[in-house]
């Protein structure tokens, strides 16, 4: 993705492998972006399918005890890797959860589904999750009602915030 946008006029693209981090400073402000594993599809497929992957950001003037940590899912399916998150990044304070069941050729799933979702949520235990990227194209075939149903039957509603597309939602970091 970052040679494309160096392709295209970007200046300042950095590519990160798994577990990579870049730290962005202004004044006292920091915030640290580590790349989290993604994967597209099943593992004979991803030779097929572009390469994905989530990104953690830890938003504060101490990378080691950050005031606010955000996990952005990106367009992957769940696999074990994504298990080793939680054990590296404890405390997730928001989830940001890419969704829509993606089904290329009508048959192979190459993002979340709502199970998938439900499922990615208890692995990752954000205090909050925002469903996202759910109904951008016609090859999502999982509707985010089929993420609530999940969400709601495994008593954990209390945790999603549903937007609307435009509306905000507004976080504030504080000193762990």
């Amino acid at each position: 993705a970052a040679k494309k946008l160096k392709g295209i006029g970007f200046r300042r693209t950095y590519g990160l492998a798994t577990w990579d981090r870049i730290d962005v400073e202004k004044g006292e402000s920091r915030l640290r972006i580590t790349a989290a594993p993604g994967r597209h599809g099943k593992a004979g497929m991803q030779a097929l399918l572009p390469s994905v992957m989530g990104s953690v950001l830890d938003f504060g003037p101490n990378p080691a005890a950050p005031g606010y940590r955000l996990y952005i899912s990106g367009d992957t399916l769940v696999y074990d890797d994504l298990k080793t998150i939680p054990q590296r990044f404890p405390g997730v304070d928001l989830a940001l959860l890419h969704l829509g069941g993606t089904r290329i050729l009508g048959v192979f799933k190459v993002t979340m589904d709502g199970k998938d979702g439900l499922q990615l949520m208890q692995i990752i235990q954000p205090k909050k999750a925002i469903p996202i990227h759910y109904d951008d194209y016609d090859v999502f075939k999982s509707p985010l009602s089929d993420f609530a149903r999940e969400v709601k039957a495994a008593g954990l509603d209390q945790q999603v915030v549903y937007l609307a597309h435009g509306e905000t939602y507004t976080f504030t970091p504080s000193q762990r």
